[in-house]
């Protein structure tokens, strides 16, 4: 450090943590009111923080060894949230994810925790840098003085379920995935007072009142950041094009959710009837529950279907996660109801150019024609069993009547395609020409426009059940195998059985016909001994007395002369 040739800046980034904790050594001691930066700082650290406390004395005593060119500066900063979000990101996933009636909060939550937004902190350190004066000592926190469970209340109310049930620290831990450290910053409980920031730092604040008041914004950065964005997508097309069995493979895929006028009218059937309201206009259908579906529709008027598609359509899930509309529009009028905002529609100057208003929220990015040729169609329905017909309301005079209606309707003035046109929502064309059952084809062109799915990866339950189904098809491989090993077990001791007979057999074979020829060579082997052999034997005694030179041709002379003699 003696060797600098010009002035250097060094800032630690510290944590309240370690002095807020301190006060927690004396449960008895009272609440405490909000206090100063001045008191806070004059704090010893918590004992279990030894380390942050030697770090800051080192970054003190090196910065200010004589005339050191090295300038220190320690920032506690409060806990840090937005864009992504760290500490607190538990509470937005399991609020976004909507899989659980209330978000918990762990332990009392009247706990008071400073904060402050990342950007804010970077500020912070900006500002010290350009500065190069000030305080050596900075509390960095915002002037937000909330609870635990306001924070937690304020993100489930805007993401989530909106609800809470308290839980203990020790779920925190074994249910929420914190680390006790994770658990002492949740814990801490200290309501800061500074001056420094205000008085020293003129920041250009993104949330200088906290996360509780600018909690739309930090849900949008924590979207953003991780690109949890909902897919909205639109199917339009005639009866029996696929539309349903697409979407379905759609909502598996990008886990988005499915909406049809019949799904929504029946929710919002069972939430009327069993939630007692009292709003106008839906009595009837509520008390025709138990009737035919078709029978409540027609109880209601098309804007007050409009009103629960839209009510359907801003509800958090849809919000959150994304959507696809399956049929569920069909005139230009239809969307404008459902997808305008309250702004009126300005008409075409014919000099300008104005893109009409709607709502971005609830509005599909994507929309997608699945269409197919009359003949087609017809033979589709005529393929149908029956049942199938019944469960699709697939009756031909019906089928035919939609049809109709459908291809009439995309000639009208004004189309339902003009409506995306107009708002420059590019529609998709997808001709469908094959009886797949799968819709490999349209699955392949749909998901490349829209893209790989962004969301979190699987869900405990999913988990679990993905678990589950890996145990049963191992167990059903280790079976198959088992059953595999006891078969080829089973044929080897088959096999070595037949080899052994085999063998057995063979041996009795053999043994026959050595006896067979034993037999047959029997009657050659006395005359040979008889009348043959004693000739032979002389004539080859002869031989070897007498020695020729041509032995072969004295054993045949003396063989002819004994013949001739006898």
């Amino acid at each position: 450090m003696g060797k600098f040739n010009s002035r250097k800046i060094f800032i630690l980034v510290s944590s309240v943590v370690p002095r807020a904790m301190t006060k927690l050594n004396k449960p008895d001691e009272e609440p405490e009111d909000v206090i100063s930066e001045q008191e806070f700082t004059r704090r010893e650290p918590h004992p279990k923080f030894r380390n942050h406390k030697n770090l800051e004395k080192l970054v003190l005593t090196l910065t200010n060894k004589g005339k050191t060119k090295l300038r220190g500066y320690i920032i506690t900063a409060g806990l840090q949230y937005g864009m992504g979000e760290n500490l607190f990101h538990y509470f937005f996933k399991i609020s976004w994810l909507m899989q659980v009636p209330q978000v918990p909060v762990f332990g009392a939550g009247t706990n008071y925790i400073p904060m402050i937004h990342v950007y804010d902190l970077g500020q912070v350190i900006q500002k010290i840098i350009e500065l190069r004066r000030g305080p050596t000592f900075i509390c960095a926190v915002d002037d937000s003085k909330s609870t635990l469970e306001e924070i937690i209340k304020a993100i489930s109310d805007v993401l989530g379920p909106g609800d809470l049930h308290t839980s203990t620290l020790e779920d925190a831990i074994r249910k929420g995935g914190f680390t006790p450290e994770e658990v002492d910053q949740l814990s801490i409980d200290l309501r800061l007072q500074t001056s420094v920031m205000s008085d020293f730092l003129d920041l250009n604040w993104r949330c200088k009142t906290g996360m509780v008041d600018n909690i739309e914004d930090i849900i949008q950065e924590y979207k953003d950041t991780r690109q949890l964005l909902p897919v909205k997508i639109c199917l339009l097309g005639p009866a029996a094009v696929g539309k349903t069995t697409v979407a379905a493979k759609l909502c598996k895929k990008y886990k988005i959710h499915h909406i049809s006028v019949k799904e929504v009218i029946q929710e919002k059937t069972r939430d009327m009837s069993g939630a007692g309201s009292d709003s106008g206009g839906y009595e009837e259908a509520a008390a025709a529950q138990d009737k035919d579906l078709e029978e409540i529709q027609g109880q209601l008027t098309e804007h007050q279907i409009s009103v629960i598609l839209k009510e359907k359509l801003n509800s958090k899930p849809c919000r959150n996660h994304g959507f696809v509309l399956d049929g569920l529009l069909e005139t230009y009028e239809q969307a404008k109801m459902i997808f305008s905002d309250e702004e009126p529609e300005r008409e075409d100057s014919g000099l300008t150019f104005e893109i009409p208003s709607y709502n971005k929220l609830t509005t599909p990015e994507y929309v997608f024609v699945l269409d197919a040729s009359d003949d087609f169609l017809k033979r589709r329905v005529e393929g149908l069993p029956e049942i199938g017909r019944g469960e699709r309301r697939y009756n031909w005079d019906e089928f035919e009547s939609r049809l109709v209606r459908y291809r009439e309707l995309s000639k009208a003035k004004e189309t339902l395609q003009d409506f995306f046109d107009r708002r420059k929502i590019h529609l998709e064309h997808i001709e469908v020409s094959t009886d797949d059952l799968e819709y490999t084809g349209v699955m392949k062109k749909i998901t490349e426009f829209v893209g790989a799915p962004k969301k979190y990866g699987l869900s405990p339950v999913e988990q679990e059940e993905n678990r589950r189904r890996e145990d049963e098809r191992r167990q059903k491989q280790a079976a198959e195998a088992a059953e595999r090993k006891q078969r080829k077990e089973a044929l080897l001791a088959e096999m070595a059985a037949q080899y052994k007979d085999w063998q057995e057999n063979l041996f009795k074979v053999k043994r026959q016909e050595c006896e067979l020829l034993e037999a047959q060579a029997s009657p050659l082997r006395n005359y040979l001994m008889k009348f043959v052999m004693p000739l032979v034997a002389e004539a080859m005694a002869d031989c070897l007395k007498i020695k020729p030179d041509d032995p072969v041709d004295f054993l045949a002379e003396h063989l002819l002369r004994k013949n001739n003699q006898e």
